[in-house]
Order: C-alpha cells, then sequence, then structure tokens
C-alpha cells in the first residue's frame, strides 16, 4: 500500500525531500457568507477547535482517504488529457514512482448538467465563474481545476503550502502501512510523527500546527469518542496529561522519542478499542458531534466559492470523493442525507434566502430523510435528526407564525419553499420522532394541516392586534373632528381589508397544504374581532348612535368573513360546516340566547324526571285504552307539544336559531323513554333452552322410560332457572309485552306529526326565513324514530321467544316427542300456539302484528329443530317416524298460513327452509347418515381426520351438510348401527 503514497500529489511533482518554499503564513480568503441567527444542529464541541482548525482537519482526512481509496488509473476527459497547462508531472517524468495517478488526479469533466443537480432540482449557471477563475485571468489560459484534490484545496481555501506539507506526510507515511487501510490509521498521529519544524515556516506556525492535532486527538478521543469511555480507563487520564503539558510547552514529536511512544501508546490504546462492529478501524474522529462537524465542512465545499449560492458543476466527482471519507469519519447514509440537508439549508439562509433552488434541494433531500427516519430507530440518529429538523422548523417557524411581517411583495415568492420545508420537517418530527404520535393511530393526525392551521391563526392574531392598535391610534387623532368613527367601527373595516388581502396574496399558497385556508383565516379574525364586538354588546345599556354603527359595521364585518369562509369551503367533504362552527354570531342577543337555552334545559331536566318516575309506575295494561298503548306515552306526547307551544311564545327574535336545541333535547327524552320502557324484557337468547350434552339411543331398554322422565325435570328445572327473573315481575307477561309494542309504534307514527307542527309554528315565526323550512335536518327528531323501531324488533323477538320456549315448554320441551313419537305429537303445541296467536292479534296493532306472529313462526321451526337435533335422552326417533315429524311440521306450517288469511305463502317458505333441508335426513338409513357423516368431516377438516373422526363442534346454523348436524341425527336414530356408531367413534353415553 506503501505505493499509494507515494503517488503524485496534488498538481505538483514534489518530491518528500522537496523543502517547502519559503512563504509568509498563508491568509484564508474571506467568504462572502453572511451571519446567520441560527446555530449547527449537529452538535457543538467541548474542544477549543476553531473553524479554521476544522477545516484543515477535514482537508487532511479527505486528502488522506482520497490518495488511498483506489491504485486504478481513472480515466479523464479529452479535453484535460489533452491540455498542457494543468501543470502535472506525466509518468515519463517521474520515474521513481507508479504511473497510476491516484483518485485525487482524476481530470474533472465538464458535463453539460450534473446527474446530482438534475436530481436535486438545482440549475447549472452557465455564466457563473467557476471556482479558481477570477478577473485577472488571461484569455486563453483558463486556470479551471482540473482535478477533484485541485478542485478541493481551492473550495477549501487551502494554500499550497499546506497542500503540499500534508502530501509529503502522507508519503511518508504509506512506507510503514504496507497493508493496512486508512480506517485503522489514526491521521493526526501520524502527522504528528512524520513533520518536523523543519516542514513549516517558522516555529509559531509549527507549534499552531500541532497543538491543532493535539485538540483534534483530545475531541475524537476524549470529548467525543465513538466508544464511551469509563472514568477508571487510564489510557484516557494519560493522554490528557499528554495533550494539556504539550498544550502549555510544545513536545518534540516528529521522530519516534520517548514522548512520541507514550503519546502512541496511550491514542492507539483508546482508538483501538471496539464499537462492536468487529473491525480493525481506529475510532478517532467518528465520535459524534466531531465527525458530523467535519462532515459539514467537506459538504460545505460543494458551493462554489465564488458564487456562495452556486453547486459547482463537478459535485458528482466531488461529492463521490467527499464519501470516500465515511470510514473514518463514521457516516452512513442516513446521516450523509441529514448532514447535506441541513448545508443545504443553511446555504440558503446565510446567503440571504435568495436562491430558492437552494431551499428546494433541502426540501427535496428531507423526503429522503423522512424516509431515513422511518426505516431506523437508532436512539444517537434520531437525537442528531431531532435537533436538526427543530432547527429548520425554529426558523421556518419563526417567519411563518408571523408572516404578515415576514413576507411582502418583494420576497412572496419565498413563501410557498418556506412552508413546504416546515412542514416537511414538522411531519418528520411528529410522525417518526414523536413517540405520543405512535399511540395514536395516524389516520387521527394531519400534520401539515396542523402546522398550516396554527400558522395562519399565530400570524393572523398578531396582525389583528397590530391593527387594533393602529384602529386606537386613528380614533385618538380624530378625536377633535366632528362624529369620530369609533374604535370598534374602525377596526372592522381595517379587518375586512385585512381578510381580502390574506385571500388574495396567502390563502392561494396555503391552500396546498391546508384545503380550508382563507376559511380558518377569516375564522381567526372572526373570532378576534368576537372578543371585541362582545365585551362592547356586554357593556351596551341604551342602543346610541355609536352602537348602532358600531354593530352596523360589525354586522358587515361577518358576512364578509362568512361568505369568504363559505367560498373557501365549497369543495370540501362537509360544506364548511366546521369552519362556519367556528364563527358564532355577534348577536346582541346572546344574553337572552342564553337565558332561552337555561329555560330549555330546564323544560327538558323536568321531562326527563318525569319519565322516570311515571315509568316506574306504569303497569303495561291492555285496556287501559282502545288502541292498546301506554298512558305515560300519551301524556309524554302531550307535554312535548305544550313545550313546543311555550318555546314559540316566547318574546325572542331567534327561534330558528334556537329550535334545533330544543328538539334535540326532545328527541333525547323520547329517546330515553324507548330506551327505558324496553329494558328489562329479555331478548331472544334469554329464552332459549341450553343445549343437552350428546348422548345415544338405548336400544330397546326397559329404563328408558325412567331416565326420559328424570331428563324432562332436569330440563325444565334448567330453563325455569333462566327466566325467573321474569315469572315474579306480571308486567314482562306477553300482553304487557304486546303494549310496550304497541307504545313504540305510536311514538314513531307521532314524530312525523310533531315535525309538520314545528314548521307550522315557524311559518308563524317572524323571524323564519325560507332556509328554515327547507333545511328539515335542523328540526328533525333523529334517536326516537330509530330506538322505536329497534325496540319494536328487540320485543317481538322477545315475545316470540317467550311464548314458544318458556310458555308453551310443557308442550314443546317437556312434551314434544318425549317417549314414543307417535303418542307425544305436536297438536298440543298446535293448539296453544292457535290460542297465544289469538291473543297477540287482538292486542298488539295491525301495523306490526304481521311482525311478531313471523317471530313466532320463525321461534317455532326453532323449536322444532330443536327438539328434534338436540332433544335429550329422552326423545329417539326410528326412520318411520321422519313420516309422522313431516306431517306434524306441515301441520304446523298450516297453522300460520291459515287457509290464506294468516303469513303469506313465500314468507313461511323462507322461514322454514332450514327445517325443510333437515327433515330429509329423518328418512335416511343409517348406514348412509354414517358414510356422509364421514365424507363431510373428512372434507371439513381434511386429512387429520382420518385417524380418528373428531367430534364436530356445535354451531347452531343446522344446514343437511354440516357435520354437527348429521351427528345429531343419528345420536337420536333409534337403531343399533347408529348407537354402535357413536359407541365405537365417540363413545357416547346412553344417558346425561
Amino acid at each position: 500500500m506503501a505505493h499509494l503514497f507515494r503517488d503524485l500529489s496534488l498538481g505538483h511533482s514534489k518530491r518528500e525531500s522537496t523543502p517547502p518554499p519559503l512563504q509568509t503564513k498563508p491568509r484564508m480568503p474571506p467568504s462572502k457568507l453572511t451571519s446567520t441567527d441560527i446555530q449547527s444542529p449537529l452538535g457543538q464541541l467541548a474542544s477549543q477547535l476553531t473553524d479554521s482548525d476544522l477545516r484543515l482537519t477535514a482537508y487532511d482526512v479527505f486528502l488522506a482517504v482520497c490518495r488511498t481509496s483506489s491504485s486504478k488509473p481513472l480515466s479523464s476527459s479529452a479535453s484535460a488529457s489533452n491540455s498542457n497547462s494543468l501543470g502535472y508531472n506525466s509518468p515519463s517524468q517521474n520515474n521513481n514512482h507508479s504511473p497510476n495517478s491516484p483518485a485525487l488526479q482524476r481530470s474533472l469533466t465538464s458535463a453539460a448538467a450534473s446527474k446530482m443537480k438534475k436530481a436535486l432540482g438545482l440549475k447549472s449557471p452557465g455564466s457563473k465563474k467557476s471556482p479558481g477563475s477570477g478577473p485577472g485571468s488571461g484569455e486563453g489560459k483558463s486556470k479551471r481545476p482540473t482535478t477533484v484534490g485541485e478542485l478541493m484545496r481551492i473550495q477549501m481555501r487551502i494554500p499550497e503550502t499546506v497542500d503540499s506539507r500534508v502530501r509529503r506526510a502522507l508519503l511518508r507515511i504509506g512506507g510503514g502501512l504496507v497493508g493496512r487501510r486508512i480506517e485503522s490509521v489514526v491521521l493526526p498521529l501520524e502527522l504528528l510523527q512524520q513533520l518536523k519544524q523543519s516542514d513549516f515556516t517558522d516555529q509559531q506556525e509549527y507549534d499552531a500546527w500541532q497543538k491543532r492535532n493535539l485538540k483534534v486527538l483530545e475531541a475524537g478521543l476524549l470529548l467525543h469518542p465513538r466508544v464511551s469511555l469509563e472514568k477508571s480507563n487510564n489510557a484516557s487520564q494519560r493522554l490528557r496529561q499528554i495533550i494539556h503539558a504539550a498544550l502549555d510547552r510544545p513536545i518534540e514529536t516528529g521522530k519516534n522519542n520517548e514522548s512520541m511512544q507514550v503519546l502512541r501508546s496511550a491514542v492507539m490504546s483508546l482508538a483501538s478499542r471496539s464499537d462492536g462492529s468487529f473491525s480493525d478501524s481506529c475510532h478517532w474522529a467518528d465520535g459524534i458531534p466531531l465527525n458530523l462537524r467535519l462532515y459539514e465542512i467537506l459538504l460545505e465545499t460543494c458551493f462554489d466559492i465564488n458564487d456562495e449560492t452556486s453547486i459547482v458543476e463537478e459535485i458528482d466527482e466531488l461529492m463521490e470523493h467527499i464519501k470516500k471519507t465515511w470510514v473514518v469519519l463514521g457516516i452512513n447514509q442516513m446521516l450523509h442525507n441529514l448532514c447535506f440537508t441541513w448545508v443545504l439549508f443553511h446555504r440558503f439562509v446565510a446567503t440571504g434566502q435568495v436562491e430558492m433552488d437552494l431551499l428546494y434541494a433541502a426540501d427535496g433531500q428531507l423526503a429522503e430523510v423522512a424516509k431515513d427516519a422511518k426505516a431506523t430507530k437508532d436512539p444517537d440518529y434520531s437525537k442528531i435528526l431531532s435537533s436538526t429538523l427543530t432547527s429548520v422548523l425554529g426558523w421556518a417557524e419563526k417567519r411563518l407564525l408571523a408572516y404578515h411581517d415576514t413576507f411582502d411583495s418583494g420576497n412572496i415568492y419565498t413563501m410557498q419553499g418556506i412552508v413546504s420545508l416546515g412542514v416537511s420537517a414538522a411531519k418528520i418530527l411528529v410522525e417518526d420522532v414523536s413517540t405520543e404520535y405512535r399511540r395514536k393511530r395516524k389516520g387521527e393526525v394531519d400534520v401539515a394541516r396542523n402546522r398550516i392551521d396554527t400558522y395562519i391563526r399565530s400570524s393572523l392574531r398578531t396582525a389583528f392586534a397590530q391593527r387594533m392598535e393602529k384602529a386606537d391610534s386613528s380614533r385618538r387623532a380624530s378625536k377633535n373632528q366632528p362624529n369620530p368613527l369609533p374604535v370598534l367601527a374602525i377596526l372592522a373595516k381595517d379587518v375586512g381589508e385585512l381578510a381580502v388581502h390574506e385571500t388574495k396574496v396567502f390563502s392561494p399558497i396555503l391552500k396546498g397544504w391546508h384545503p380550508l385556508a382563507a376559511g380558518v383565516a377569516v375564522a381567526t379574525l372572526h373570532s378576534c374581532y368576537a372578543n371585541e364586538i362582545k365585551q362592547f354588546i356586554s357593556g351596551i345599556m341604551e342602543l346610541t348612535p355609536d352602537a348602532v354603527q358600531v354593530l352596523r359595521a360589525a354586522d358587515k364585518l361577518e358576512k364578509d368573513l362568512v361568505q369568504i369562509a363559505v367560498e373557501d369551503a365549497v369543495d370540501s367533504e362537509d360544506g364548511g360546516k366546521a369552519i362556519i362552527r367556528e364563527m358564532p354570531p355577534y348577536e346582541a342577543e346572546t344574553a337572552i340566547a342564553n337565558l332561552v337555552k337555561g329555560w330549555i334545559k330546564t323544560r327538558l331536566d323536568r321531562l326527563k324526571e318525569w319519565v322516570d318516575r311515571n315509568l316506574q309506575q306504569e303497569v303495561w295494561n291492555p285496556q287501559a285504552n282502545q288502541e292498546g298503548y301506554a298512558p305515560s306515552a300519551v301524556e309524554i306526547l302531550r307535554i312535548i307539544d305544550e313545550t313546543l307551544d311555550a318555546f314559540f311564545q316566547l318574546p325572542i327574535p331567534t327561534h330558528p336559531a334556537l329550535l334545533p336545541d330544543l328538539t334535540a333535547g326532545l328527541d333525547k327524552c323520547l329517546q330515553y323513554y324507548v330506551m327505558k320502557a324496553k329494558s328489562g324484557c329479555g331478548t331472544r337468547n334469554t329464552y332459549i333452552p341450553t343445549m343437552p350434552a350428546l348422548t345415544r339411543c338405548e336400544i330397546g331398554s326397559k329404563f328408558q322410560g325412567v331416565w326420559k322422565k328424570k331428563e324432562k325435570s332436569q330440563n325444565s328445572q334448567k330453563r325455569n332457572s333462566q327466566v325467573a327473573t321474569m315469572n315474579g315481575d306480571n308486567s314482562f307477561g306477553i300482553p304487557q309485552l304486546c303494549v310496550r309494542i304497541n307504545t313504540f309504534h305510536r311514538i314513531r307514527s307521532e314524530m312525523d306529526v310533531l315535525e309538520k307542527r314545528i314548521i307550522a309554528h315557524l311559518r308563524n315565526c317572524e323571524s323564519a326565513h325560507v332556509e328554515d323550512f327547507s333545511n328539515g335536518l335542523s328540526k328533525k327528531f333523529e334517536l326516537t324514530p330509530s330506538a322505536c323501531v329497534e325496540g319494536v324488533q328487540l320485543l317481538s323477538e322477545a315475545v316470540a321467544y317467550k311464548i314458544v320456549f318458556h310458555d308453551l315448554s310443557q308442550v314443546l320441551w317437556d312434551g314434544l316427542y318425549v317417549g314414543e313419537p307417535s303418542s307425544s305429537r305436536i297438536d298440543p303445541l298446535l293448539q296453544e300456539l292457535e290460542r297465544n296467536l289469538l291473543i297477540i292479534s287482538e292486542t298488539v296493532h295491525e301495523r306490526v302484528r304481521t311482525r311478531i306472529i313471523t317471530d313466532i313462526m320463525k321461534a317455532s321451526c326453532d323449536g322444532f329443530l330443536l327438539v328434534l337435533l338436540a332433544g335429550g335422552p329422552s326423545r329417539a326417533f326410528s326412520r318411520q317416524d321422519s313420516q309422522i315429524i313431516e306431517d306434524d311440521f306441515k301441520a304446523l306450517k298450516d297453522l300460520f298460513w291459515a287457509n290464506g288469511d294468516g303469513l303469506p305463502a313465500d314468507l313461511i317458505d323462507k322461514f322454514s327452509s332450514t327445517v325443510r333441508g333437515v327433515l330429509p335426513l329423518f328418512r335416511t338409513d343409517s348406514e348412509s347418515l354414517i358414510e356422509r357423516f364421514r365424507r363431510v368431516t373428512l372434507e371439513t377438516y381434511g386429512s387429520s381426520a382420518r385417524s380418528r373422526l373428531p367430534l364436530p363442534p356445535t354451531s347452531g346454523q343446522w344446514n343437511p351438510t354440516e357435520p354437527n348436524t348429521l351427528l345429531r341425527v343419528l345420536c337420536y336414530r333409534n337403531d343399533e348401527t347408529a348407537s354402535k356408531f357413536l359407541k365405537k367413534t365417540y363413545n357416547l353415553p346412553k344417558k346425561l
């Protein structure tokens, strides 16, 4: 590897033995950058290294890594290879060294458009001067740098003497590093070893150079190490003592003496500590923030020193070489993206915020940073990310939180870029850094919209305060004039002009991130003015000319602001309702309105108490009136009528505006009545009995009847325990439940009457407008109708299943097909059903009667199937019984058809389809059933069921192709084949 350090030096033919030219101490060309109000977020160094020290160190690293990164010759452009003005030795002129040019010797090409510039959206300024060119350049004698190395030296403002000295040191270092990579070298240590006082112009320059390298070692190994130091580390204590002593009194480092050996031992001990990456790299410049500061300096060389707002034409090749420093500085692509974003942004700020390409490029880089932030949760990266974005966002928000003061016609073109950058930074901070955001669903947080919302509101509040002060000044200036305008009238006019200016200048820009930018703006101004006008109204004791003037000005302002909000929200999802809700009217009657709202609340509270009290006393008597609904329903509807009459008789001009409050409250009271009336009535599931465990038939047992009797009593006991709560209260009987259903139907039908009555009241109301009648939504009862429909549905099912499974349990669950099917058929059940259907027909309103009878039929079918498939050991069926079962089921359907006077045939067919599908199984022979059961089970469970058929779970969804249904038919099959199969396959017992 030694030849890599002995290659041709950057643009010179000087050898190691060539002494440095005699020169005075070099002075760096001044930078044209202006000072900014932002500090670098990449971290502040704890050492006393100056910017110049860091720049020189960064150049040392750059030279070292680029000279050792490649030994292959690099292609050069035709123009560069043919040029005789480069000042570089040809291979024939340097016979002592390898003819291969190192990476630094790559000739620069002048591509028409850099790929990197294109990606960043940066233009290539054709007329701008290249680095190194100047007014003194003679015609035809271009001094444009032709290699990356020379370009970097010029960009970093490094004098040739310094550059030459570093390269000589690198050549000397290379002699002892054969086979080692540059990242395994502690560069400042090797430079201290190789350069002597004789390599410098004077002792003062040498001392400054030595102190700089010692400070770099201190910064990289002690103050900001890659691997954290333990307090007890002897090497760190020793190195600290050496450096502090050397800073006071320079030591001789240019040879291998004892002091140098002690220094090397301490440095290498610290630099060689592993960071867990299993590499032999030395860690002396890769600790945060030292590495980031050095890398930031390298990235800043991408800007043309003669035009500091422009990126150099050779950015692609320059960046390629800068990235070679990653191995020494511990930089990766994520840190590069973050640092480059900061450098682009800082350059935009430092150059007067005029070159928008820089701002857009920084914003574009932020998109890459956003991807990185989502891909890693590295705490060190997150800390730098947070610091950088906070700095960017802080700068942007300082301008955007008062954008009326920041932007004018001269710089308004910069606003969009600054907003975009600030929003991008905020999104990453909120979505990828904030822990609170991760706890929320991402759809709940729109970062961009929230930030823009904040900027608009903040800036307009500031602008409003300034207009307020201006209006007060105008009032004082005109107090001696006749009839001076009141302050709030002046303010209303100024605020109106501010709103127009906002919508023409700023809202079109901000609308890109917030669809309702203008709406938010006028809502903010509305709110600001509201604070003043409400205070004014509260102090009005009498209607004076000034008061009229102010109120008229306020009314005009409000209409203008609302109009802007409506026009802005025409395409929004809610039509701007959210924004309009932010703009409560400037009504002089606000106090009256509050009193009316209090009146409404009192009435509603009383009504709710009445509901609680009367429903406790309600007995739900079917004979209470001819229509069969509860007296309490009649009373609550009467009270609501009286409340509406009283409301429209109130002497206020705002009936339409306050009516929604009243109707919503009355709606909730009625809903509360319905919910309370249906509570405790049970549901469908309350009455369905628990299915007994599966058993098989005991063929020919003489004790069969005994077990059936015992089973019957057990079933009865289990079922009765479920509905015990229903038996003790007569208000939950079938007639009483029917009265509740009638009541819900009556309330539902009265809602339309109530709404028509409200419209009639509005027609007689002076303050009502056409839209008050056309916009029915605000007057409508919405909760009560749906509550009534739901209540009818729930109680209808409850009545049906209570009749079938509870009231008729003796003839269904405890009687049907118990023992011998032929002697326990369905006739008793049909008689009881018919009796209950008569009660329903006489009690329930005809509009809901069909629904309840349909639910009773569904419950009857469910009960019939439950007896056949889950009736317990007291039931057993032979194939011959199938005809009995089918005949009984036909009789059940005929009951509901009632020779055409009952339910429609298609409705009966629809709800009896499940039973019709299952009944053929009772005609099928046991062998076929067993074979079908095996096949269906194998299809359901796959190959795992081949060795042993699994016991299919009970789904309750009976179906002739469902394994559990088939199994249950076998369980109740009274023959030897089925019993043996169940014994062998599942070892089912013959009794519970």
